[in-house]
């Protein structure tokens, strides 16, 4: 007995696979030492402005020995304040991710906290202890927010997506297609199809009858 025709599924074209994401590119780091320096000077000056409130406290306790170490503290944190305005230019002009322009935060609050540490020297040394503790707190909140934001990681920008065409042609190629292997390619196409194209119908010579699309309006007959 003749074994019944095997009937082969016709290959399908493949596409590259546009979604598919490359791998985020390496960020070089062009704008890490502006960022080290407003780290450390922020570090510096909020460890300063808590200080201050210690030695404050401490002076208001009957401790009044801490009243030169808090007038010397309230210099240092002035020079403080003072170099971190070259360093906040520096981190907006190319403190970003890769050397691209940085926050400007730095470049706006530094001057803020200049100014309301000017006003609360002035208010310390004319005696007037209200404004001055008032200007002391908010001063060292300001301080903290800056300290916070410095330390806060610089964002990497997002790799976008490309087609990823040379893994498809590799995998096209390790399956035996070509660019000619489209939806034509089906039973018949090829050399290896045909010992199969005789062996269904006993070596008579008859062709399959087709099953792919359009089989119904042709009959194919010896």
């Amino acid at each position: 007995m003749s074994s019944p025709p095997v009937a082969r599924t016709p290959r399908l074209p493949s596409f590259p696979l546009v979604g598919r994401s490359a791998p985020a590119p390496a960020v070089p780091s062009g704008g890490r030492l502006p960022r080290l320096l407003l780290r450390a000077t922020a570090t510096g000056s909020a460890l300063l402005g808590l200080a201050q409130t210690v030695l404050a406290g401490s002076f208001l306790n009957g401790h009044y020995e801490a009243l030169r170490a808090h007038e010397l503290a309230a210099m240092a944190l002035g020079g403080l304040l003072l170099a971190q305005l070259p360093v906040a230019a520096l981190v907006r002009r190319g403190g970003g991710a890769g050397g691209a322009r940085g926050p400007w935060w730095p470049l706006g609050a530094t001057p803020l906290l200049l100014a309301a540490f000017g006003a609360q020297m002035g208010a310390g040394y004319e005696r007037a202890v209200g404004v001055h503790v008032t200007l002391g707190v908010l001063l060292v909140s300001g301080l903290l927010f800056g300290l916070v934001g410095a330390w806060r990681p610089v964002p990497v920008p997002r790799a976008t997506a490309t087609p990823d065409v040379g893994r498809d042609a590799e995998a096209e190629a390790a399956d035996g297609g070509g660019p000619g292997a489209g939806p034509g390619a089906g039973p018949g196409a090829g050399p290896e199809a045909s010992p199969a194209a005789g062996a269904g119908d006993g070596g008579s010579g008859r062709l399959p009858r087709p099953t792919g699309a359009g089989a119904d309006a042709v009959e194919v007959t010896p």
